[in-house]
């Protein structure tokens, strides 16, 4: 483990601690337990990637020189507040999903003795955010620019989950509504904003800068997004389960996967009808059936080609940015996910 990654990992444990003693509230022995073991849980189980790319991000708009341990402290500090973001969505979206199990372990209202005490937790994960961040940023000139972000940032997130939810509602199951300009609306607001754009944006504002001034940072990190996405829409039919840490649902979950959208774009009327008859059903022999057809329209072949497509598509926009190390920020984001496998 790299010493960064130590160090963030020793943040966790002095935020918590922070939070276990909130003189808002007075705990009891039984309150601080709980609270205790959800947190750890739900919030450090993940990979990391998005706290830990606050850290990256400010890095690399320093180009180069040493962080002090106030900066190591802060960035962390704001990368695990989108941990503790991440972890709100997730517990929430796991009892909307009725999901069975998250990061290779039961969702957490499915544990025995928790059940829907999960959805208070969700909001006690939520509401940990403005304590951490008004603990450690309150006197920061960019104080309410954070908060700001949050927020905003949350909105849009839970925006796209609505969208999400309502398109798929059951008994309404109608794949002529999926299409690419929807896949990519539920992609941006849902996922884009709060993994890709969040991390950069908390790094921008501690290194001093307007947010106002970086709309097209914004686009770009959202374009990555959505092609993120992509990647894992394709892996969840095209990945190796042992590889991807999970066993891929979207076919039987009727979800607005972009291998569905683009299968409807390029299908006959005959290959249409077996979709419209097998998606979204959850018996193997029908989900094999989509997938059978994913393989005659070649869609290992389409999305090749949108990959590489989208590459370079990315490059070009990020080399046309002005700053250096701006620059650098967006292709070590990029280098990240290119290609990748899980």
């Amino acid at each position: 483990m790299s010493e960064l990654k130590s160090k963030f990992i020793e943040v966790y444990s002095i935020l918590k601690s922070e939070l276990l003693n909130d003189p808002a509230f007075e705990f009891t022995d039984v309150s601080r337990q709980w609270v205790d073991r959800m947190l750890d849980y739900n919030v450090p189980g993940g990979k990391l990637n998005r706290g830990l790319s606050v850290i990256d991000s400010y890095k690399l708009l320093k180009e180069g020189k040493e962080l002090t341990e106030e900066e190591i402290f802060l960035t962390s500090a704001l990368g695990w507040c989108i941990e503790w973001l991440q972890a709100y969505f997730l517990v929430l979206d796991d009892i909307m999903d009725n999901s069975v199990t998250r990061r290779g372990q039961p969702c957490w209202f499915r544990v025995r003795k928790v059940g829907l005490i999960a959805v208070n937790d969700g909001i006690m994960l939520r509401n940990h955010i403005p304590r951490i961040l008004k603990k450690h940023f309150r006197g920061k000139a960019y104080y309410v620019d954070l908060l700001d972000l949050f927020n905003e940032v949350e909105f849009q997130t839970a925006s796209g989950q609505m969208i999400d939810l309502i398109t798929t509602i059951e008994g309404e199951k109608d794949l002529s509504k999926y299409s690419l300009p929807l896949h990519r609306r539920i992609v941006q607001y849902k996922t884009a904003y709060y993994s890709f754009y969040l991390p950069v944006a908390c790094a921008l504002l501690m290194a001093g800068e307007n947010l106002d001034n970086h709309i097209d940072v914004k686009n770009i990190l959202i374009e990555m997004g959505t092609y993120f996405q992509v990647q894992d829409d394709y892996l969840d039919c095209f990945g190796h389960p042992d590889v991807i840490g999970k066993v891929g649902t979207d076919i039987e979950d009727f979800k607005c996967s972009w291998l569905v959208v683009k299968a409807l774009e390029l299908a006959t009327e005959e290959q249409k009808k077996l979709l419209h008859e097998n998606y979204g059903k959850a018996d193997e022999a029908s989900v094999n059936n989509v997938k059978e057809l994913y393989k005659v329209l070649d869609l290992e072949g389409v999305f090749a080609d949108y990959e590489s497509k989208s590459y370079q598509k990315l490059i070009s926009s990020i080399e046309a940015h002005p700053s250096n190390a701006v620059q650098a920020v967006l292709k070590s984001f990029l280098a990240k996910i290119y290609k990748r496998q899980k």
